[in-house]
């Protein structure tokens, strides 16, 4: 495979440093993430960075989800505030609307890969919360990711590919009680480690996967064929 550029969003996050990482070892990578000074909900910067920067592809790691310090009782759907629903589908939806039309705007071709999740796909487990709900806005922001891609691969084809992912639950500082929650209701046994997605994602953004657009990978250690 040719040397590719690539824009990471969210690349300081779990699996974006993971990833951005990987890649850097046989790519340019172009990292963006608000610890970095990079605020993809506004605008006028999307805009302007996506002008000066042009990139093979383009993989959108970031987003706003909903984990709880250490201590923090999680809430149920009864105490979410509306203001905190808007904001999920505003980082994850229109933000990434955003993202995406103008790496299109700035580029001839190119590929995009976007990040949904099993809970845009299935509900959240309320048994794994302890009597707390995960956030809703969260699943339905990541339901909105499978749409969007569709929509884009639709209407961006045939000079741009886009693609979607779908991950189960990362291994991350989670407690021993949710790990061993998590591993009974998985075939594999266990959550996913945060590598795991690397050579998927290099394989999406190349040319071993020409004819691949529209298409939503689920990588979940069949936690969604149960």
């Amino acid at each position: 495979m040719k040397k590719l550029k690539i824009i990471v969003t969210g690349s300081e996050g779990l699996l974006g440093k993971e990833i951005s990482k990987y890649l850097e070892k046989k790519h340019q990578v172009y990292r963006l993430d608000v610890l970095l000074g990079h605020d993809l909900t506004n605008e006028d910067f999307v805009k302007k960075w996506f002008k000066k920067n042009k990139a093979d592809c383009l993989i959108n790691c970031f987003a706003l989800n909903d984990h709880v310090t250490v201590g923090e009782k999680r809430r149920t759907l009864f105490d979410i505030t509306l203001e905190s629903f808007s904001k999920f589908l505003d980082v994850n939806l229109t933000a990434l609307f955003s993202v995406c039309r103008e790496f299109a705007r700035n580029n001839k071709s190119g590929t995009i890969v976007n990040f949904s999740a099993t809970t845009g796909i299935v509900s959240a487990r309320p048994d794994l919360y302890n009597g707390g709900h995960k956030h809703p806005a969260y699943s339905v922001s990541k339901a909105g990711v499978i749409n969007l891609t569709k929509f884009l691969a639709t209407h961006l084809a045939p000079n741009f590919r886009v693609n979607c992912i779908a991950p189960g639950g990362v291994e991350h500082d989670q407690d021993n009680e949710f790990l061993k929650k998590y591993s009974k209701l998985t075939p594999m046994k266990r959550m996913m480690k945060k590598h795991e997605l690397n050579e998927l994602i290099e394989l999406l953004c190349g040319p071993g996967s020409s004819y691949l657009t529209g298409a939503t990978i689920i990588v979940d250690g069949g936690w969604t064929t149960w």
